[in-house]
C-alpha cells in the first residue's frame, strides 16, 4: 500500500513539480497539500498522513515550527524537510525538531525518491549535497545552535516561537489564529517575555529577536505605537 503523503509548501509550482516526480514511483500517492504551516497542521490532526514533504521557508509558521506542532500531536510523523540551504544552523534545527530527512531543493528527482523510500522505513536521511564534515558533527551530537542567544535562556519554546512571529510584524490576533491558541494566551506570552527580556514593547521585542537571529532575514522594526 503506497504511503501517503502531505505536501506543504507556499509555493504551487513546487508542489506541482514534486507531485510530476511522485507519479513515477508507485509506493507514494500525495493525500493532501498546504501552503502554510497552520494548514498543515490542521491537515496532520485530521487526516494523519505517513510523510510529510515541508518547505523550510513557510509564510508565517516555518517549516521548523511546523515540524514540531505537528509532532505534538502526531509523534508517529515522519517529516522531510526541504529546504533552499545547508547552513549548519536550518540542517541542526531541522533535524533537533524532530524531522526525519533533510532534503535540498537542488537535488536530484533520485534523491528525492531515496530520501522517501528511506524515511518510509524507518530511517534518516540527509542530501549528498550536505557535507560529510557536518553529517559527523550532527552525529557527534557537537554541533550547537549558534543564533540562539543567552539573552533567550530564559524564553520557552512556545515563548521562542511567539516571539519570532512577533518581530515578523504578526499581531496577537494573527499569531493566535497561527498557533492555535486564546488572544489572551498570546498575550500573556508577550507580556511574559517583555519581563524576561527587560523590554517594554513590541520594538524592543523585535530588536532582541534580530540581535539573537531567530529570524532569517532582516524585518521592519514595527511602529512602537501600532495597536498589538
Amino acid at each position: 500500500m503506497p504511503s501517503q503523503i502531505l505536501l506543504v509548501d507556499d509555493h504551487k509550482i513546487m508542489r506541482d513539480g514534486i507531485k510530476a516526480i511522485l507519479r513515477h514511483s508507485d509506493d507514494f500517492i500525495v493525500m493532501a497539500e498546504a501552503e502554510n504551516g497552520t494548514e498543515a497542521v490542521q491537515i496532520c490532526k485530521l487526516k494523519r498522513p505517513d510523510i510529510i514533504l515541508m518547505d523550510i521557508g513557510l509564510p508565517g509558521l516555518n517549516g521548523i515550527e511546523t515540524t514540531t506542532e505537528i509532532l505534538r500531536y502526531n509523534p508517529e510523523a515522519k517529516v522531510i524537510i526541504l529546504s533552499m540551504y545547508d547552513d549548519e544552523h536550518s540542517v541542526v534545527s531541522a533535524i533537533r525538531s524532530g524531522a526525519r530527512a533533510f532534503v535540498l531543493k537542488k537535488a536530484s528527482d533520485g534523491d528525492l525518491l531515496d530520501a522517501l523510500r528511506t524515511v518510509a522505513k524507518g530511517g534518516s536521511y540527509l542530501s549528498p549535497q550536505v557535507s560529510d564534515r557536518l553529517l559527523q558533527r550532527i552525529q557527534r551530537g557537537d554541533l550547537e545552535s549558534k543564533p540562539v542567544a543567552s539573552a533567550l535562556s530564559d524564553l520557552s519554546p512556545r515563548e521562542l516561537q511567539v516571539l519570532r512571529l512577533v518581530a515578523e510584524g504578526k499581531t496577537s490576533k494573527e499569531i493566535a489564529v497561527m498557533l492555535d491558541l486564546g488572544l489572551q494566551t498570546v498575550r500573556s506570552y508577550r507580556k511574559t517575555m517583555m519581563k524576561k527580556l527587560n523590554v517594554n514593547n513590541v520594538a524592543g521585542l523585535t530588536q532582541v529577536a534580530l540581535a539573537a537571529g531567530i529570524t532569517r532575514f532582516p524585518i521592519p522594526v514595527p511602529d512602537q505605537k501600532a495597536v498589538p
